[in-house]
Order: structure tokens, then sequence, then C-alpha cells
């Protein structure tokens, strides 16, 4: 693991990259709000993924002092397109370093994350290659959602009635492939046992198909 410093739209994003060793494609997190890449939930997936060979890159999207005063506002953490934009530069970034270039990347987006997700795969179609939203906000994409090409799986928990009807309703409004799986007794942070372990079984499966990694 290194920690690195991502520089994208006049900022500089703190970050953590873990690359195993022949890794098979690699997987970008955006965080939901009032999160960050020291949650326990971002960090327990990405060592999911990671035990499968994928690369991971934990990032805030905030600097500290954007995060500080979304504390007490919550502009920023909604600012959907701006978040997306960060997502964008992080990938240019990503491919354009020697040890990241050739792994195809996939982004994993929390809560409003997953919007931002969503509508950086529409603005770099040919260099994300999958999505995964957990408890996501796809609706918060907006008119991007039918511009996504890169396969994409929709988990929800079965608790969590509303933002299952936002996932549905923006599965609507997607042409490229969609899933929604919804993980049963589950509320918005998936906090209930074995919750969160059935959405990185889910995510980790989603990510190595559509990276076209071997599952053998």
């Amino acid at each position: 693991m290194a920690s690195i410093q991502v520089p994208t739209t006049g900022v500089s994003l703190a970050g953590e990259l873990t690359i195993p060793t022949d890794a098979a494609g690699l997987v970008l997190f955006a965080h939901g709000s009032g999160s960050s890449r020291f949650s326990a939930r971002n960090q327990f997936g990405a060592r999911a993924l990671e035990h499968r060979g994928l690369a991971t890159l934990l990032i805030d999207l905030l600097t500290p002092d954007e995060e500080s005063v979304d504390q007490y506002t919550a502009h920023v953490r909604f600012d959907i397109p701006l978040l997306a934009s960060r997502l964008v530069g992080i990938v240019d970034w990503l491919k354009a370093q020697p040890m990241t270039a050739p792994l195809k990347i996939g982004i994993f987006g929390a809560s409003t994350g997953g919007g931002a997700a969503l509508m950086a795969a529409a603005a770099r179609p040919h260099e994300v290659a999958a999505v995964v939203s957990r408890g996501g906000r796809p609706d918060l994409a907006g008119d991007a959602l039918g511009r996504v090409l890169a396969p994409t799986l929709l988990i929800v928990g079965g608790a969590d009635p509303s933002v299952i009807a936002m996932n549905r309703d923006a599965m609507q409004r997607m042409h490229g492939a969609v899933s929604l799986q919804i993980v049963p007794g589950a509320t918005h942070l998936f906090e209930e046992p074995g919750t969160l372990e059935r959405v990185a079984q889910l995510a980790t499966d989603w990510f190595l198909q559509g990276l076209n990694v071997d599952l053998g």
C-alpha cells in the first residue's frame, strides 16, 4: 500500500494505492457523503478485492478544507458534477502512470459516490470497464445515465426501500448492461451481520467479470 497525492481539477487528493503482484485490474473507490478512504466499509471492500488479485485506489474526493466546510453545509457532497470531474481526473491520472496504465479500471461508488461514479463512467466510456454502486444514488447522475456503457451492478439493502425505488427508476434510464441486487435485511449502511460480506462477494465477482478476469 502506498500513500499518494493525485492532482486533478486544481486540487491534490490524498489516496491509498495497493497493487497486488500480477494485478488483474484496478478498482477506484468513490465513497459517499461523510465517509473517507479510512472508513471500515471501504477498507473491508478494498481488502476483499485485493484478495482476488485486483488493485485498489481508495481516495478522498474532497480536500481536508472542503471536507471541513462540507460537514456544516453538506453542499459539496451533493455536487455530483464536481465529484465526477475529479473521478475523471483520477482515471486520466491512472492511465498516465506506468504502473497502472495497463490495468483496466472499475469504479466502486457508494451513496452519492454512486451517482458520481456513473457520471464519470459516461465521460470516460473507453477507460471505465465496470461500475458497482453500493447503496448508491444513481439518479444523481441525471442525463449521464443514458450514456453509461460500462456494465453496472446496483447493490441495495432490502430494508432501504426509498433507495431501492431510486435505483429501479435509474435502471429504466440506462441503456447499457445493468443489474440490481437486493441484499435481504440490509439497511443503507449494510451494518447487519453478513451483509457487508455479501456486498464484497457481489462486487468482486462483478468486477472480475467486467474487467475480463478469468474467474477460474
